[in-house]
């Protein structure tokens, strides 16, 4: 299947910028990041995957209070996206099943030449391609997805976190960010995924090369506490800022929270009506 035709590049549009550029006109922070990573090993996988390969009962994970939502009887079986083999496929194939997936891929190899230590696991699942990357190369793959001519993936149309929290693992990289990237030169959309532990959730910022990720990293931080190293303004945008915890972390406390309005409260989770 040949690739695409090459578009010109517009004149008003943005700079191209590497990631070199990126990471130094990033304001210092206090990270992790150049700490040894402790996925590079060859149990890397494992450890990733386990965070979301677990069993869950009920419908939001709680244990202990009796069933509050009615749904105590779901029972989750543990499941974790298999590598996809090739043809990877995506929108209309060739007569070998190669689709614009198998593209991507194919150029992203060959402009970034640390490809097959950035992406560790191609997921392809529900007709979209999930790149897994290593958080240490995040910056230098996004930067070849949007400047190189062949990919341009000019937006950032969404960044959110997700918590696999495992309460028999503390050490699992239970913490994901998930990008979705479009192109709009080709009409194309493609998912990266960055998974971190809560000791060290530490993720670069990509508001250097997609400012539309700005407010979007604020709230992943605000909701799962995800640090956004290099971010212009890493603050609550939510929450208030004195606020205790990140509310969409699995092991958030439910309820029993008080409410400043005509001194009403929120009953904790064992003192409200339970369903049998």
């Amino acid at each position: 299947m040949s690739g695409p035709t090459e578009r010109p590049v517009p004149e008003d549009s943005a700079p191209e910028q590497s990631a070199s550029a990126i990471a130094k006109a990033a304001p210092p922070v206090e990270s992790t990041l150049d700490r040894a990573a402790p996925f590079d090993t060859p149990q890397a996988e494992e450890v990733r995957d386990s965070a979301f390969g677990v069993e869950r009962h009920g419908m939001f994970g709680v244990a202990g209070s009796g069933d509050t939502t009615g749904f105590g009887g779901l029972v989750h079986e543990p499941w974790v996206p298999a590598a996809a083999e090739r043809p990877y496929g995506g929108g209309a194939t060739d007569q070998d099943g190669r689709g614009y997936f198998d593209d991507v891929v194919d150029r992203l190899d060959t402009a970034l030449p640390a490809f097959d230590r950035a992406v560790w696991k191609v997921v392809v699942d529900r007709g979209e391609m999930t790149l897994h990357v290593r958080r240490e190369h995040l910056l230098e793959l996004a930067a070849t997805l949007r400047n190189d001519p062949g990919l341009r993936f000019e937006l950032c149309s969404s960044l959110s976190g997700v918590d696999y929290y495992d309460p028999t693992d503390d050490a699992a990289s239970r913490l994901h960010v998930a990008y979705h990237l479009t192109s709009m030169t080709y009409r194309r959309r493609i998912r990266l995924e960055v998974s971190v532990s809560v000791q060290d959730p530490h993720v670069p910022s990509v508001t250097g090369l997609y400012p539309t990720a700005d407010w979007q990293e604020r709230e992943t931080w605000d909701m799962f506490g995800i640090i956004f190293d290099g971010h212009p303004s890493l603050t609550r945008i939510l929450m208030p800022d004195d606020w205790d915890g990140f509310p969409q972390r699995k092991d958030y406390p439910l309820g029993g929270i008080p409410v400043q309005y005509k001194g009403a409260t929120i009953p904790p989770p064992d003192q409200r009506r339970v369903y049998q």
